[in-house]
């Protein structure tokens, strides 16, 4: 199915709404979880040895241990929404969601806009998103609970104010000529 040329520019807020709801429960998951605790944390996968009361407990948990915080699988669920999102926008969740029955009870739209910058953010969000999934999994600590933070500050700045980040990055680079076709109307 081609992609529309506009979109109501309402979806996309819908969709940021629920997305910013997830992400500030993975942010606070990722901040009482595994990524930010610190000292003597007995693993079993481990050795069953104490970590030092000055480590960071993620380096020393299993890759087991580190998939399953609920920081971590929440945020993973986020990233495959953003996935969704990015390589199949007409059929992502929130959109579908907006269309069938959101919309139907609203006035009319009056606002369109093209629906290539909120597929960018979407693949914004997806890239911090996968950076903190994979930090995590790497170990370092903290990059979870700040890449959902940074995922959920963009999403609730759109959801609250329709500030699209992710967009605006979008028109900043089209206008730098790398991504995008420049329309005449931009010349």
């Amino acid at each position: 199915m081609p992609e529309p040329s506009r979109i109501d520019a309402r979806g996309p807020r819908f969709a940021a709404s629920i997305t910013a709801v997830l992400l500030l429960v993975a942010t606070v998951l990722a901040l009482v979880g595994i990524s930010t605790r610190r000292g003597a944390v007995n693993f079993p996968a481990a050795g069953g040895v104490a970590v030092s009361p000055d480590m960071w407990a993620l380096p020393a948990a299993s890759f087991t241990e580190r998939v399953s915080d609920p920081g971590f699988l929440l945020l993973l669920i986020v990233a495959l929404l953003f996935v969704w999102g990015v390589a199949w926008p007409r059929t992502a969740p929130w959109g579908a969601l907006y269309r069938r029955i959101v919309q139907p009870r609203l006035a009319p739209p009056t606002e369109f806009e093209d629906p290539r910058p909120p597929r960018f953010a979407q693949g914004v969000g997806l890239f911090v998103t996968a950076v903190g999934l994979l930090l995590h999994l790497a170990g370092v600590p903290w990059a979870l609970p700040i890449a959902a933070a940074m995922a959920f500050v963009a999403a609730f700045l759109n959801a609250a104010f329709g500030l699209c980040l992710g967009c605006q990055l979008y028109l900043v680079l089209q206008r730098a000529g790398l991504v995008g076709r420049r329309g005449p109307a931009a010349a």
